[in-house]
């Protein structure tokens, strides 16, 4: 057994499965004892799901003693956001309001993964209904930061996220509809994909804004989203060889993206500008009107669905909500169902916009987040302060969102700053290999 099997990314642990280096029962078996003694251990997974990993991971044994194994991550442990359905086991989405929620069936997704091989340690924290981007949650646990444990740990996927950066998992699923993935991610110094909206299936997960709702890896490396991504789509994963940001165009996204930053962010984002620029890519910066103009609709969009998904259960029991989340959802109720049809109507024009005017850059790049993680316990106790530091969390990330694209945050040299890259829609394979390229320049 090996003491640093908590600390080796996804793809090397498969590697050391399939040299015969690394045993999966013993591998799962490490990771439980990790997660046991951790002290956060139940602010990080909401439950275990114990027999059934080692189950899983008896099973990957005798496939990798039989040459047959399924994937490379085939005996690889992972956690899995409260909001993926598992069969036999409670599925809450961080609320109150699905407590005792106990499904029948495994997440699409889940079934994927375990048919790749995947072993499922347990299930994560998050915020309620994935409604917040912060991570803080007073009616279930809130995770401490990975780095800087005093710090709100981002959200939605909080525990997806903590779990990873802390050795408890080797990688995390989370769901990101605007940001949930990306910005847990940045804040705890991970890699995290957020897919195309209809890449992956989303039969089994609880909703919160289908229309925008996706499924993502927060993961320690580009090569771990790679077969994270094919496992759970039953797809062949992209081939990163050759992999070069060389002569690749690349546009800095000037609307809105830059504006209220903290300095340590603009810092670590212009540094890896830089790297990126001495690498051979070429950048050019300028605004991007669709960008400006597609976020006053954010609130129509995404509240009035998430409050037409939950509103019978939130106002059966109201009180059973943390207020500032409530009241997020409540402000879907303002708009009408005019409006609603209104703003996807002028969303889906600002889309084809967006991608004409980017058509001829291979990526466009901006902060994952404008600010650094905030203190959790000022978080708890001023909502007005809640509300303001949530929306400005979730404003860059969004906008992935909005355009219907494919991101990666990748993590820089400074903690807590993440670095974004936007893909084409269903354009994963060809960010992916640009991540990969590029993220040992910006963090070496």
């Amino acid at each position: 057994m090996s003491d640093n099997w908590t600390e080796m990314t996804a793809c090397d642990l498969g590697r050391g499965i399939e040299r015969g280096k690394i045993d999966p029962v013993e591998l799962a078996d490490t990771y439980f004892t990790a997660i046991k003694s951790h002290g956060s251990r139940d602010a990080i997974y909401a439950r275990l799901t114990e027999d059934r990993a080692m189950a899983e991971a008896k099973a990957a044994a005798g496939r990798a003693k039989t040459k047959t194994r399924r994937s490379l991550l085939d005996g690889v442990p992972i956690s899995w956001k409260d909001l993926y359905d598992t069969s036999g086991v409670a599925t809450e989405s961080g609320s109150a309001l699905l407590k005792g929620r106990v499904p029948n069936a495994d997440a699409d997704v889940l079934v994927a993964a375990n048919d790749a091989g995947l072993v499922c340690l347990g299930k994560t924290h998050q915020t309620e209904l994935a409604f917040s981007g912060l991570g803080v949650n007073p009616v279930t646990q809130t995770p401490p930061n990975a780095i800087t444990p005093a710090l709100a740990p981002g959200g939605s996927s909080s525990g997806a996220a903590v779990s990873t950066a802390l050795g408890l998992a080797a990688a995390g699923i989370g769901s990101d509809t605007g940001g949930s993935v990306r910005i847990p991610s940045a804040w705890n110094d991970l890699v995290g994909l957020k897919t195309t909206s209809g890449l992956l299936s989303l039969k089994g997960v609880v909703p919160l804004c289908a229309r925008f709702d996706t499924v993502g890896p927060l993961c320690r490396s580009v090569e771990d989203a790679v077969h994270l991504l094919a496992a759970m789509g039953g797809s062949k994963p992209a081939d990163l060889k050759n992999a070069d940001v060389k002569d690749k165009r690349f546009l800095v996204c000037e609307s809105v993206a830059l504006d209220d930053c903290d300095v340590e962010v603009l810092e670590a984002f212009e540094t890896s500008l830089e790297r990126l620029k001495s690498a051979g890519a070429k950048i050019d910066r300028q605004p991007i009107e669709e960008v400006a103009r597609s976020m006053p609709l954010s609130g129509c969009l995404f509240a009035s669905e998430a409050y037409g998904t939950w509103r019978n259960e939130i106002e059966a029991n109201p009180d059973a909500m943390f207020a500032p989340v409530r009241d997020r959802f409540r402000a879907g109720a303002d708009f009408s169902a005019a409006e609603y049809v209104q703003s996807w109507q002028q969303l889906d024009t600002l889309r084809a916009g967006y991608l004409a005017r980017t058509a001829g850059y291979d990526a466009v790049l901006l902060p994952t987040g404008p600010t650094l993680p905030p203190e959790t316990q000022r978080l708890l106790s001023d909502e007005a302060y809640f509300a303001e530091r949530n929306l400005l969390a979730l404003r860059n990330t969004r906008i992935a969102n909005l355009m219907g694209l494919c991101a990666i945050t990748l993590p820089t040299e400074r903690h807590h700053c993440g670095f974004m890259m936007m893909g084409k829609p269903f354009g994963e394979t060809a960010l992916l290999r640009l991540a990969a390229a590029a993220a040992p320049l910006i963090k070496t």
